[in-house]
């Protein structure tokens, strides 16, 4: 382990597992990271709703998260988008969901400019048509999150985007 540990720290980015998370309204992808931080991968989709914060605690406690990073909607500016306050509110929650659980996983807001259009693009190009690509299609948006997430901490040696609670 001391090897990938070492291989980590020369990268510029911590080593641990990540989950990636693409808030919907109906729907919520979620993805995660191997512990070296190379490939994000997508784990399920759950239903937006009671239990939704209640079951990523319990994915991040299995998978032994360091950290959670929610896909924030920002327009091509660069500011935040319409929905921006609701991924927001739900961040704080999911936030104060680890902290009942006195689990020390920091939720951070990271940008997710056309990562839907992405995931979208990825699974019509493989093949995946209609109702099968609609079923995981958040998954997939929430690998291009994390995806996105781990490349940014490579490139630049800092956690991506912004934890909650410090100012949005």
């Amino acid at each position: 382990m001391k090897v990938a540990d070492d291989a980590a720290d020369r990268s510029g980015l911590r080593h641990g597992v990540r989950l990636g998370v693409d808030l919907g309204d109906v729907r919520i992808g979620i993805a995660r990271c191997d512990p070296a931080g190379v490939l994000a991968t997508p784990v399920e989709t759950l239903q937006r709703g009671p239990g939704d914060l209640d079951r990523i605690v319990t994915l991040a406690t299995e998978h032994e998260a360091i950290e959670v990073v929610v896909g924030h909607p920002t327009s091509l500016s660069g500011r935040p988008g319409p929905a921006a306050q609701k991924v927001v509110a739900f961040a704080t929650e999911l936030s104060a969901a680890f902290a009942r659980s006195r689990l020390s996983v920091p939720v951070r807001l990271v940008d997710e400019r056309f990562t839907t259009v992405s995931a979208e693009r990825v699974l019509r190009d493989r093949g995946t048509k209609g109702a099968r690509r609609r079923a995981v299609v958040d998954q997939a948006a929430a690998v291009v999150i994390l995806q996105h997430a781990l490349d940014t901490e490579r490139s630049t040696g800092q956690p991506p985007g912004q934890e909650v609670g410090q100012a949005q």
